[in-house]
Parts: C-alpha cells; sequence; structure tokens
C-alpha cells in the first residue's frame, strides 16, 4: 500500500506543469476530455509499464542501499527539474489517420519517453518491491494530474502562479530525495556531511537557474 499512495502522490506532483500535464490541455482544446484522458490512460500503462520493468530489474541486480541512494538522487533531480519547468516542443501538433485516442495516446508515449514522470516511476519501482502496485499508482497519479490540467487548469493559472506551483512541487520532490538518503544511509556524520554538501549544490544551481532566466529576461 505505501508503493501505491507513494507512486500516485509523486507522480501528481511530479505532473503539475509538467510538459504532458500541458499537452493534455492541448489536446483537450480538439478533442473530447473522455478521449483526451482514455489516450492518456492507453500510453501510460505502457509506458509506465516499461518503466517498472527496468526499475523492478535494477532492483534485483544493484544492491539496495544503492538502489536508494541513486532513488534519492533521481529525486533530487527530479525536483530542481520541476523548478526548471517544461514546455511543449511540437508534440500537440501530432496527427494520425486513426481518430483522436490514439493520437493522443501516441503523443503521450513519445513525450513521456525520458520524461521525469518516466524516470520517477523506474527510481519508485527499484525503491519498492511492488511492481504491480507502483504501475497502478503512477497510472492513476498521471491520469489525475492530467485530469486537473483539462478541467481545472485554466482556473488555476489565473488563481495560482505558475513559480508557486513549480517551487511546491520541487520542495515536495527534493525532501522526500532526503528522507530516501536518510533511510539508505542512516543517522551519521557521513549522511549529515552528504545532505550538507547536497543542500549547498541545489542551493547554487537554483542560484545560476534563476541567474539565467533573469538574463533571459533582459
Amino acid at each position: 500500500m505505501d508503493a501505491f499512495l507513494t507512486a500516485l502522490f509523486m507522480v501528481v506532483v511530479a505532473e503539475m506543469g509538467d510538459k504532458t500535464q500541458l499537452l493534455s490541455m492541448a489536446f483537450a482544446t480538439r478533442y473530447s476530455a473522455l478521449s483526451v484522458l482514455t489516450g492518456v490512460f492507453i500510453a501510460t500503462v505502457l509506458n509506465h509499464a516499461l518503466a517498472v520493468v527496468v526499475g523492478t530489474y535494477l532492483a534485483e541486480v544493484i544492491p539496495v542501499s544503492i538502489v536508494q541512494i541513486v532513488a534519492a538522487l533521481s529525486f533530487m533531480f527530479f525536483g530542481l527539474w520541476t523548478l526548471r519547468g517544461d514546455k511543449l516542443e511540437g508534440e500537440d501538433k501530432v496527427k494520425t489517420r486513426y481518430g483522436p485516442v490514439f493520437t493522443v495516446a501516441l503523443a503521450f508515449f513519445v513525450a513521456e519517453m525520458g520524461d521525469k514522470t518516466q524516470l520517477a516511476t523506474v527510481a519508485l519501482a527499484a525503491r519498492y518491491h511492488s511492481p504491480v502496485h507502483v504501475l497502478i499508482g503512477t497510472t492513476l497519479g498521471m491520469l489525475i494530474a492530467d485530469g486537473i490540467g483539462i478541467v481545472i487548469g485554466d482556473y488555476l493559472s489565473r488563481k495560482v502562479s505558475e513559480g508557486l506551483i513549480k517551487i511546491v512541487s520541487a520542495g515536495i520532490f527534493i525532501l522526500f530525495g532526503f528522507a530516501t538518503l536518510y533511510e539508505a544511509m542512516g543517522y551519521n556524520a557521513i549522511t549529515i556531511g552528504v545532505m550538507v554538501f547536497l543542500a549547498v549544490l541545489m542551493g547554487a544551481i537554483i542560484y545560476v537557474m534563476k541567474r539565467e532566466k533573469d538574463l533571459e529576461k533582459h
């Protein structure tokens, strides 16, 4: 149950402002919400099943402590990725002659390849030895997040700043990463030193990202 709830929560968080949520909002202007969500469901099951298989395999061949440390660092990276933000790069322009469901499913499957949600699924599957629960949790999380994007995305964009959503989502990922690292390494001087180093490093990265965005505005 922990695997399911964690996977569900983490994917909903990861999808807030993510490229695939933006994609669902774009497709919702062309197709019915049911067609879009059906396509999202098909693409997510296929894409995340692949991610779960990879994550489960890694957990079998790599020591658990190493898997947990890599997963922790991955979650921190996903937090920084969330803070950086995503944008569509033409995925919403995909057209096929096989109808809206297939069109949406194809676009989402391609967009999710290498995306942070898919990589997070790999990390979750490696951390928890419960592939079915992880797959169900991540799939349901995608449907919830993209459903939010379709139904109330426009309202939220007018009432809540995109920056605030990114900060909250990134913070949750980073905190989860630190918690996972603590679980893997235990409480000792080395763990504290590593956490302080990572906190300083991420602070520096965030500062550089902010500087780059400020320069782009000018």
